[in-house]
């Protein structure tokens, strides 16, 4: 089999073999060079301009390693070629649907990039090499890893508490925007990588030794961190409400059809809507005249249950900044209010091989001895996540008069 070696600032060396370098030179795979992985987070640190492609890349080497340490293991003689490279395959294409600036668009309700991805693995040139390469099914097969509905024993390599997707994120991400925060034991998680049988389906499944387990409370807490200080930073967080404001009233004005998002590139949507609605938040964000924070409250001050939907609603959001911008005085988009959609901040839940030779599963309970994850998830994720309120120009608001307005649209 003929190999390729592509040079990686995080990993080095990535090995691809002739079906991958095929998948990467598809259109589908292509475009991902030119959305970034973080953003707009590029505006807060100037080194997080890399995109989504290296990011693939790395998950497929991660992948290749893995499944390589695997088979080295007398029980897991069993891996055939064929699904280690659906595996491989899963790992490359697991981010092909996601949108220009990476997440951003789906916070304000456009279909999940997983879904956007499934057209364009089991159909077209992705679709034909897939099948022609590893079999009619491989399409599907490749998507339901991606999805996390798959049957496979490595299911938990492509989406689960410990997937190679979250080892890869974490280390490029923190190493592009230079920060220490994403330090997290390579070697040993994927060294400690075992197929148990998990009691709780009794079925093969991707477990980890006992011994690492000090490996992935360090990965568990590098992805707070990164949380706190990258993803949800007040500046990043200013730009990408900046942007979806944007991009909802481009949709509502008729300039872009929301159904075409997935296809832009991140310069390739700025540049039709800079020739087609040079707006001033179009011109701001462009210029990085970032919104300034009028008002702001961490996430363990507030009535969870009254303004969850300020991150989720986005039709009721729209309409409440417009009816705030108004009674402070501000034009309509003038006024932003941003609150992160919720995500799991320390989730576990994986089979893990025991020194005893049993296999218990650990979960967000934990075990004597062990973290508490659940009590210790909600803390973390109360401190870092904020209600922001964002206004165009520098304004100073009365936190309490915002939040009985809130109220008053719950």
């Amino acid at each position: 089999m003929h190999f390729e070696i592509l040079r990686d600032p995080v990993w080095n060396n990535i090995r691809v073999d002739e079906i991958t370098l095929e998948l990467v030179d598809t259109e589908v795979f292509q475009r991902l060079r030119y959305v970034r992985q973080l953003g707009w987070t590029y505006l807060v640190y100037p080194g997080a301009t890399h995109s989504r492609f290296e990011h693939a890349l790395g998950t497929h080497h991660l992948s290749r390693r893995t499944l390589a340490l695997l088979c080295e293991a007398e029980d897991a003689t069993s891996i055939s070629e064929q699904e280690q490279a659906i595996v491989r395959s899963a790992a490359l294409l697991h981010d092909v649907g996601h949108y220009p600036f990476s997440h951003a668009l789906e916070e304000i309700g456009a279909l999940h990039h997983e879904d956007v991805a499934r057209p364009l693995i089991t159909q077209g040139a992705i679709a034909s090499l897939l099948s022609s390469r590893l079999g009619d099914d491989a399409p599907a097969r490749v998507f339901d890893l991606i999805r996390g509905e798959s049957k496979s024993a490595l299911q938990g390599l492509i989406s689960g508490s410990l997937d190679l997707d979250k080892i890869e994120y974490l280390k490029r991400d923190a190493f592009m925007c230079g920060v220490p925060y994403g330090e997290i034991d390579v070697d040993r998680l994927t060294n400690s990588l075992v197929l148990v049988d998990d009691p709780a389906t009794g079925r093969s499944a991707i477990g980890v030794q006992e011994k690492a387990l000090s490996a992935l409370e360090s990965l568990l807490f590098a992805k707070y961190q990164m949380y706190r200080n990258v993803y949800w930073h007040h500046a990043v967080r200013s730009a990408t409400a900046m942007y979806k404001r944007l991009v909802e009233d481009a949709i509502e004005a008729g300039i872009v059809d929301g159904r075409s998002l997935a296809s832009y590139t991140d310069e390739g949507l700025m540049h039709r809507l800079e020739s087609a609605w040079p707006t001033q938040l179009l011109v701001a964000l462009k210029e990085r005249k970032l919104y300034k924070r009028a008002a702001e409250w961490p996430a363990a001050e507030l009535d969870g249950d009254t303004i969850e939907w300020i991150a989720s609603d986005r039709k009721r959001v729209t309409d409440a900044e417009n009816l705030l911008a108004k009674e402070f005085g501000l034009a309509p988009g003038e006024l932003l209010l941003d609150y992160p959609a919720k995500t799991q901040m320390l989730g576990l839940d994986i089979p893990v091989l025991r020194r005893s030779g049993r296999v218990e599963r650990l979960t967000g309970e934990g075990w004597i001895g062990t973290i508490n994850l659940p009590t210790l998830s909600e803390e973390l994720y109360k401190s870092a996540r904020w209600l922001r309120v964002f206004t165009a120009k520098r304004t100073k608001l009365e936190p309490r008069k915002i939040l009985d307005a809130l109220q008053r649209l719950s």
